[in-house]
């Protein structure tokens, strides 16, 4: 399950201090891109020298023709051996040509294959280690987008760039040493129209040009992100209406994409149609002829020695051409490496050198202080104790840091400095297979996976049996609700059924209460409850209560009823905590937020649900 960006969350988290907490071990940093490619160095050479040699064969065609057109042109008879031998020449080096360019091709998909695997899977080992916190403050588009298009993005680098890239110079190489050993004044004209074309190229990587291409994959991500989002709430939006405002985000998205496209197309296209003219073969042709008939007419050059000029001149533009289209992929495949590094540079969760197993279950925040950006503290000095068997509710309002504090217990973030101890051990010296032992949570916002629901249920806790799984689903309200689907808890959610937003809620509940850690979190699990499935599942935490700490982000009054204890955040801070009823009495923040609520909602039920906040069921 994921949870909400929290109101006080927008930016990312402060690296923390080395004196902040105990002694700890980094897990090591995974390779980077470079790092990755590297163990394929043999596979990216053999691409290179299969394609050099390959490009370097397919001249022998073109040798052959003016090969023989000089026989054809010199007086006297022609020798039929040495047109058969240049003829059959000229075919070895096209069949060469092919032979060898297929044998790259192959080889570079082969490698490109094996190299966007191994970085989906750096990047998703990354990601399953990276803070949860860190993953609620990116879209899902944006992750989709990363791992499906940026890395899809590296394809033309790995399997066309380097081959072609490394042809594209050693083919004019050599087309050039054999026309400087015709006529070199001709092969200077020749480079007229590469010299010209190569001139145009810092024309494109202007800072006005690098911003347009960064704005440009901006506009793509945007529209990314949006159509997940569009996706995953169309169907509430509509519910209530808002079909309207479910497109308005994304048209907006993709209005700014064409904007931006078409100031991208405006900036290049000039310099773009300059490179094109000036690389295409009627331009070609004509300046090679105009310096070739003046040559000739001046009596400096044979006519028969026109003619490879007149062919290689044109093989000398289409490796340029092929640099200019290489240029752009690689300038592609840069960014997106560079958003790839990004991601793996995220530092993963510090594990402890030395784990340490909680003595019990008692819950102490002791001074804990909490930045997403240096200089701006969400939370300042908490002081807070859950006492085992106890449900704190904690309350305040919006901004207040509930939701940040929260994703403390978890571990979803570290603080900045001070602790959060579980049985006297700071969480960050437990290893987090032992942490999610010891803490379950359950969040407002809730992501079933798809799969059945007793799966679902169970993806707490892989080896439960049935009879335990419809265990937590009747203590969870939800095992009748489950009995009602097509089939019952082999029903794939998303397929057979869709859940509303409290049935999905309380099947996340089940699921932390399947897992029976001794601390359970929620994050205004019950928001989307009814009244009737409120009260069960409060009833069910009141049987529960007895083994574990329980904290409650409340926004209901009914909530607060059910707590053994309320904590009152404002500005980052607790300034109030203790029992409801003496709290109340105090008349002070908590019972200003008391009489507040009342009035904004009205009293339903009877019994503790309208009356004075105290111990549930005694």
């Amino acid at each position: 399950m994921t949870i909400t960006e929290p109101a006080e969350a927008r930016k990312e988290p402060t690296r923390q201090p080395d004196d902040a907490g105990p002694a700890r071990t980094q897990p090591p940093e995974g390779p980077g891109a470079a790092g990755l490619l590297r163990p394929y160095a043999g596979g990216f050479a053999a691409v290179i020298v299969l394609q050099v040699v390959g490009a370097v064969a397919g001249l022998a065609p073109l040798l052959a023709v003016v090969e023989l057109g000089r026989l054809l042109l010199e007086p006297g008879p022609v020798d039929p051996g040495h047109v058969r031998l240049v003829v059959v020449a000229g075919a070895a080096g096209l069949l060469v040509k092919l032979l060898l360019t297929a044998a790259a091709a192959g080889v570079g998909h082969l490698l490109d294959g094996r190299v966007q695997l191994a970085l989906r899977r750096q990047l998703a080992a990354r990601l399953g280690r990276v803070p949860i916190g860190w993953l609620s403050r990116r879209h899902g588009g944006e992750l989709a987008k990363l791992v499906g298009d940026d890395v899809g993005a590296v394809h033309p680098f790995i399997a066309h760039t380097p081959g072609e890239l490394a042809s594209a110079f050693v083919v004019p190489l050599v087309s050039l040493v054999y026309l400087f050993t015709i006529d070199w004044r001709l092969t200077l004209i020749t480079l007229i129209p590469v010299v010209a074309a190569v001139a145009l190229v810092p024309l494109m990587m202007t800072q006005a040009r690098l911003r347009e291409q960064a704005d440009f994959d901006t506009a793509m991500a945007r529209i990314a992100r949006s159509v997940v989002e569009f996706v995953q709430g169309i169907a509430v939006v509509k519910a209530f209406g808002g079909g309207e405002r479910a497109h308005r985000e994304f048209r907006a998205a993709a209005d700014d994409f064409v904007a931006v496209f078409g100031r991208w197309v405006r900036g290049i296209s000039p310099t773009a149609a300059g490179m094109q003219l000036v690389l295409s073969p009627p331009f070609v042709l004509l300046t090679v002829l105009i310096g070739g008939a003046a040559l000739i007419a001046g009596g400096g050059m044979a006519p028969a020695d026109l003619l490879p000029f007149l062919l290689l001149g044109l093989g000398l533009t289409a490796p340029v051409a092929a640099l200019g289209h290489g240029f752009d992929e690689l300038q592609a495949a840069r960014r997106a490496v560079g958003r790839i590094r990004d991601v793996l540079a995220v530092p993963p969760l510090p594990e402890p050198a030395e784990p340490i197993a909680p003595r019990g279950h008692r819950v102490e925040l002791r001074d804990v202080r909490f930045a997403y950006e240096a200089g701006h503290d969400v939370l300042r000095g908490i002081d807070l104790v859950l006492e085992p068997g106890t449900v704190t509710a904690l309350v305040g309002p919006s901004g207040s840091g509930k939701s940040t504090l929260v994703q403390l217990l978890p571990r979803f973030v570290d603080p900045t400095s001070g602790s959060v101890r579980l049985g006297g051990v700071d969480l960050r010296e437990l290893g987090s297979r032992e942490l999610y032992r010891q803490v379950s949570f359950v969040f407002q916002d809730v992501h079933l996976l798809r799969a059945s629901v007793a799966d679902n249920i169970a993806l707490s806790a892989p080896d439960a049996g049935q009879a335990e799984v419809e265990r937590a689903a009747r203590l969870a309200n939800v095992h009748d609700r489950i009995l009602e689907l097509p089939r019952g808890y082999e029903t794939v959610i998303g397929e057979d059924a869709r859940l509303s937003g409290g049935e999905a809620q309380r099947i996340a509940l089940a699921r932390a209460l399947l897992a029976d850690t001794p601390v359970l979190v929620l994050d205004e699990a019950t928001s989307f409850a009814d009244p009737l499935t409120e009260q069960a599942i409060r009833r069910a935490l009141d049987t529960l209560r007895e083994d574990r700490t329980v904290l409650v982000v409340a926004h209901r009054l009914e909530t607060v009823a059910g707590a053994d204890a309320v904590a009152v955040l404002e500005d980052g801070v607790v300034v109030e905590h203790g029992a409801p009823g003496e709290l109340l009495a105090t008349e002070g923040k908590f019972s200003a937020l008391w009489r507040s609520g009342r009035r904004a909602r009205p009293e339903r039920g009877s019994g503790r649900d309208g009356a004075r906040p105290g111990r549930s069921g005694g």
